[in-house]
C-alpha cells in the first residue's frame, strides 16, 4: 500500500485589533470599496479641473440684482420738451409688468417653450445641441444653440457671445445660479430689456420704434411675433433684404403659439395673412432743433462724464443720464433763420457751390443706402438732401433718404458752376448729393429746382445776461453738412465789436462819457525794424477833430479808440478784457481795435457782463444733469432751494439761491457803456435797429478787408452777437459792413423774437448820476430837458460817476484847448435837478 502524500494547510493568524483602524482595513480590504474611492478621486480631480479651468473664472451672479443697461443720455429744452437723445445702442427700459402678454408668449414660443417649467436648462434641447456640434463639427458650420433664455440672459450680460463647448458649460452653471438668484419674471425682464434685435434696437421696446414706429402695446400680433424672430439673427430676416426668410420664420412662431395653445385659431389665421409691416426708417424721435447746441452739450458731458461705460457710471452713451438744457427752441429757431437768410442773401447770385458730397453708387445701381451712410440733411424751409441717380436726356433721376425719387429738370439747374462756368445741370455726376427744392411753392409733384448751400458762414449766440444761460447757437448754415461750430471754435477778430471793453477799461481809469478826445492824426514809433506805426479810421474816413467819448463809440472812431487806450495804458486795456473773458492779449494799440481774436460765445458774454451791471457769469449750456435715477449730479455740490416753488408766500424772507456772479468791472463803468452804446442804435452805426423801439444797446464791427462783420447787443433780457465771415479769411467785398449786413441779420431775429416781451430799460446801480449835457460838446445844460421824440436832440441825459460830472465854468480866453477832459474838483454847490433824479431812483 502505498503511502498517502502529506497535505499541508496554511492558517494565516490576524490579531484582531479592534477599533477604527481595523473596520478601515477590513472595508478596504472590499473590492467595491475601492471602486467608490477610486471613482471619489477621479471626482475630486474632474472637479478641481472645472475649477481651474472654468467655476474659478465665472462671474457672480449677484451683479444681475442690481444690473443697470446702458441707457442712452436724454436732453431737454429749456422748458422741459424733450430735444435731443445720445446713444450708440436704442434701449428703453421696462418693467416685466409694462410688457404686453402676447409678446412674452411669442418669445416663448420662438426661443424657450418650456421657460416656466425647467431651472435653467432644457436637457432636451441640450442633447440636441451636442449631437449637432458633434456632426458639424471640423465643417466651418455653426451647430445650432439650444439655449434657454436664463442662458441667454448669462451668455449676453455676463460670459460673452464666444463660441466654444466651454462657454456653452458656463452657461450652463451660470444659468442654474441665475434661477436661484432671480424669478422668472425678473429673468424675463432682463433678457426682454438687453437683447439685440437690429436696426440699433437693445430691448423690445426700441425694436418697436425701429421696426414699425410704433409704442410696443400698439403692435399687433403678427408683429409682435415678427420682433420673437429676430434674437436668432436680425440680419437674417432684415425685412427689405431678407423679407421671404423672414415672413417664414415669422409664420413658423406663429404656428408654435398655435401649437403651445398661446393663442386661438382664429387669432393665428388673422395673423397669418398680415405682412410683416414693418417700415423702412423711423421717423425721428425729436425735432430736428439746435444741432450746434446739442453737439456743444454733448462735448461738454463727455469731457466732464466720458463717452462709454468703461469711463464711469454717468457715461453719456450708457449712464441713463437726463441733461436739462437752456436751448429756447423759439429762439433758436429764429436765431438759425436769421443766419441762414442772411448767408444766403450774400450768396445770392455767386453761382452753384457744388455737390455737397459725392458717394459711388453700388454696382447694381441701387442708391439708398451710400445716401443713406452719409448721414446728410437738410432742414432749412423745403430744401432736401438727394442723390443723382442718372441722367435721361434733360432731366435727372434723384432719390431721397425716404426711398422716393424725383427729378431735376435742366431749366431748374441753370446756375453757373462757381469759379469754372458752365451750367450745373452739366456739371452734376452719378453719386453727387445735392440740396434741391421742390419746384412748385406748394411743394407737390416729383420735379425739384437746385438750390446751392452758401460757402459763406458764421455763428450767432444768444445768451441771458442775468444768468450766462445760453438760449440759442447756431454755429453755421447746417451741423449735418457743417460740423464746426463757428459759435464755440471760430477764433475771429471782433473788429469794433471790442471797442465797449476798451473805452470801459478809460472809464475805469478817470475818463467820462464827455470827456474830449482827438479824432486825428495817431503815429507811434514802434522799434527800428518795425518803424512808424500810424492809425486810421474805418474806410479812411477824415479826421473830425475833438469830440466827446460817445460821439466817438457811436461813430466807431478808430483814431479815438487808439488814442484813448495809450492815455488809459494798454496793459490795464488787455487786463480788462481779460477779465471780461474776450481774451487774454498782448499789450499792442493793434488789440485796441480787435486785432486779437476771441469767439462769438465770449464776445456775447462780455456784453451780457456790461448788461448785468458788470458781473459775470460763466456761458452755459447746461442748467442740471440727473443720473438715471434722478440725483442731481451736476453742478457739483447742488443743493435745492427749499420754498422757491412755494404756490403761496409765508411771510418769511424769500429764499435766494446762492450767487455765483463775479464782479470783474465797476458796476457804474458796466452802466454808463450800456448807456452809451444805446447811442449806437440811436444814431450810430446800427441805426437800422432803431425802428425796433425799445431801449437796446450794442456795436457793430468790421475787420479789415472786410473779412469778417459783426454786431453784438441787445436788451436786458437777453444779448446776441454774431458774425459772418469765410471760414478761410477772405475779401466780403466793400458793401459788407457791420451796420449793413450783420445787424440787419440781427434786426430779423430782434422782430419776432422781442414780440410780447415787455420794453425793459436798463436799470442803473446805486450812485449813478444822469445830467444833461449838450452831445457835441459834453458840458452840462440848464433850463431845457431831453426829448425821447428825436435822436438826434442836442440836448441829453448822460451817466456819470459821481463828482465826475461836467460843471459850470467861466471861460476866459477862447474854447478850451483839444484834450482828454478831467474831473473838476470838488466844491459846495446849491442842489440841482440832477440831485432830485437821483433820489428818485435815476432815469430808466
Amino acid at each position: 500500500m502505498a503511502s498517502e502524500t502529506p497535505r499541508i494547510t496554511r492558517f494565516t493568524v490576524f490579531r484582531d485589533k479592534g477599533g477604527v483602524r481595523g473596520l478601515t482595513r477590513r472595508l478596504w480590504a472590499r473590492w467595491w470599496v475601492k471602486g467608490l474611492a477610486i471613482l471619489a478621486g477621479i471626482g475630486l480631480i474632474a472637479y478641481g479641473v472645472l475649477w481651474v479651468t472654468i467655476l474659478r473664472g465665472l462671474p457672480s451672479v449677484d451683479q444681475l440684482r442690481t444690473y443697470e443697461p446702458p441707457l442712452p443720455t436724454n436732453v431737454r429744452g429749456i422748458d422741459g420738451t424733450p430735444i435731443q437723445s445720445y446713444a450708440r445702442e436704442r434701449r428703453v427700459e421696462l418693467s416685466f409688468a409694462e410688457y404686453p402678454p402676447m409678446l412674452v408668449r411669442a418669445f416663448l414660443a420662438a426661443e424657450d417653450k418650456t421657460f416656466f417649467e425647467h431651472h435653467g436648462v432644457d436637457y432636451p434641447g441640450l442633447a440636441g445641441a451636442v449631437i449637432d456640434y458633434v456632426q458639424k463639427f471640423g465643417s466651418g458650420r455653426r451647430a445650432k444653440g439650444g439655449s434657454t433664455i436664463t442662458q441667454q440672459v448669462a451668455k449676453n450680460l455676463l460670459i460673452g457671445n464666444e463660441y466654444s463647448p466651454t462657454r456653452k458649460l458656463k452657461e450652463a452653471i451660470l444659468a442654474y445660479k441665475i434661477e436661484d438668484a432671480l424669478t422668472k419674471p425678473q429673468i424675463l425682464e432682463l433678457y426682454l430689456n438687453q437683447i439685440a434685435l437690429g436696426r440699433n434696437a437693445f430691448g423690445v421696446e426700441a425694436a418697436s420704434h425701429a421696426y414699425f414706429d410704433k409704442e410696443l402695446d400698439e403692435l399687433t400680433l403678427a408683429q409682435l411675433a415678427y420682433l420673437a424672430i429676430l434674437p436668432k439673427g436680425p440680419s437674417n430676416y432684415d425685412p427689405v433684404r431678407n423679407a421671404d426668410r423672414a415672413m417664414t420664420r415669422r409664420n413658423y412662431v406663429l404656428g408654435e403659439m398655435l401649437r403651445n395653445a398661446f393663442i386661438s385659431r382664429a387669432q393665428y389665421t388673422q395673423a397669418m395673412g398680415e405682412p410683416l409691416g414693418t417700415i423702412l426708417r423711423r421717423t425721428p424721435k425729436y425735432e430736428r432743433v439746435g444741432g450746434y447746441f446739442v453737439e456743444e452739450v454733448r462735448r461738454q458731458l463727455i469731457d466732464k462724464f466720458g463717452e462709454t461705460d468703461r469711463d464711469g457710471p454717468y457715461s453719456v452713451y450708457a449712464g441713463g443720464l437726463w441733461v436739462r438744457t437752456s436751448l429756447d427752441t423759439r429762439l433758436q429757431n429764429l436765431a438759425a433763420e436769421a443766419l441762414r437768410d442772411g448767408l444766403l442773401r450774400y450768396d445770392r447770385g455767386r453761382g452753384w457751390s457744388g455737390p455737397l458730397r459725392h458717394v459711388e453708387l453700388r454696382e447694381d445701381g441701387s442708391w439708398l443706402q451710400p445716401l443713406l451712410n452719409t448721414n446728410i440733411g437738410l432742414d432749412y424751409g423745403n430744401w432736401r438732401a438727394a442723390i443723382a441717380i442718372a441722367r435721361d436726356g434733360n432731366a435727372w433721376s434723384i432719390g431721397f433718404a425716404d426711398g422716393k425719387t424725383g427729378s431735376l429738370p435742366r431749366w431748374a439747374a441753370q446756375m453757373p458752376v462757381r469759379g469754372k462756368g458752365g451750367t450745373s445741370f452739366a456739371a452734376i455726376e452719378p453719386g453727387d448729393i445735392i440740396a434741391v427744392a421742390p419746384s412748385q411753392e406748394s411743394g407737390e409733384g416729383d420735379e425739384f429746382a437746385l438750390r446751392s448751400v452758401p460757402k459763406v458762414s458764421g455763428g450767432f449766440v444768444v445768451e441771458e445776461p442775468a444768468t450766462g444761460r445760453v438760449l440759442a447757437m447756431q454755429g453755421g448754415f447746417d451741423s449735418r453738412l457743417q460740423a464746426f461750430n463757428r459759435a464755440t471754435q471760430a477764433l475771429r477778430q471782433p473788429g469794433s465789436t471790442i471797442k465797449p471793453i476798451v473805452y470801459s477799461s478809460a472809464l475805469e481809469n478817470g475818463m467820462t462819457p464827455a470827456s474830449i478826445i482827438v479824432d486825428g492824426p495817431f503815429c507811434v514809433y514802434q522799434g527800428a525794424r518795425l518803424g512808424q506805426k500810424c492809425f486810421r479810421n474805418f474806410g479812411n474816413m477824415r479826421a473830425a477833430g475833438p469830440h466827446t467819448m460817445r460821439w466817438g463809440i457811436e461813430q466807431s472812431r478808430n483814431l479815438m479808440t487808439v488814442r484813448a487806450a495809450a492815455t488809459t495804458g494798454m496793459p490795464k486795456v488787455v487786463n480788462t478784457m481779460k477779465r471780461m473773458g474776450v481774451g487774454d492779449y498782448q499789450p499792442y494799440l493793434a488789440n485796441a481795435l480787435g486785432a486779437g481774436v476771441t469767439t462769438v460765445t465770449r464776445m456775447v458774454n462780455a456784453y451780457a457782463t456790461l448788461a448785468n451791471n458788470g458781473r459775470a457769469h460763466s456761458p452755459t449750456l447746461i442748467d442740471f444733469v440727473q443720473d438715471r435715477h434722478g440725483k442731481v449730479i451736476l453742478p457739483e455740490n447742488w443743493r435745492a432751494c427749499d420754498g422757491c416753488n412755494a404756490k403761496e408766500w409765508n411771510g418769511k424772507q424769500m429764499p435766494r439761491p446762492a450767487d455765483r456772479t463775479r464782479q470783474v468791472i465797476d458796476a457804474m463803468t458796466a452802466y454808463q457803456m450800456v448807456h452809451i452804446t444805446e447811442g449806437v442804435i440811436q444814431r450810430g452805426t446800427a441805426v437800422v435797429l432803431r425802428d425796433l423801439d425799445r431801449p437796446m444797446f450794442g456795436k457793430t464791427g468790421t475787420t479789415t478787408g472786410p473779412t469778417d462783420v459783426w454786431f453784438v447787443g441787445g436788451t436786458p433780457q437777453f444779448v446776441g452777437g454774431l458774425y459772418v465771415g469765410y471760414d478761410t479769411p477772405t475779401n466780403l467785398g466793400g458793401y459788407a459792413q457791420g451796420g449793413t449786413f450783420a445787424a440787419p441779420i440781427f434786426k430779423q431775429f430782434a422782430i419776432k423774437a422781442y414780440e410780447g416781451l415787455e420794453k425793459l430799460p436798463f436799470r442803473a446801480p446805486a450812485g449813478i448820476r444822469m445830467v444833461r449835457i449838450d452831445r457835441g460838446s459834453g458840458r452840462p445844460v440848464y433850463g431845457t430837458f431831453p426829448t425821447d421824440t428825436d435822436p438826434k436832440a442836442g440836448v441829453i441825459w448822460e451817466a456819470f460817476k459821481p463828482q465826475s460830472e461836467p460843471r459850470r465854468a467861466i471861460r476866459r480866453g477862447g474854447p478850451a484847448p483839444a484834450a482828454v477832459a478831467t474831473a473838476a474838483p470838488k466844491r459846495a454847490e446849491a442842489p440841482r435837478d440832477s440831485d432830485f433824479l437821483q433820489r428818485e431812483g435815476g432815469i430808466y
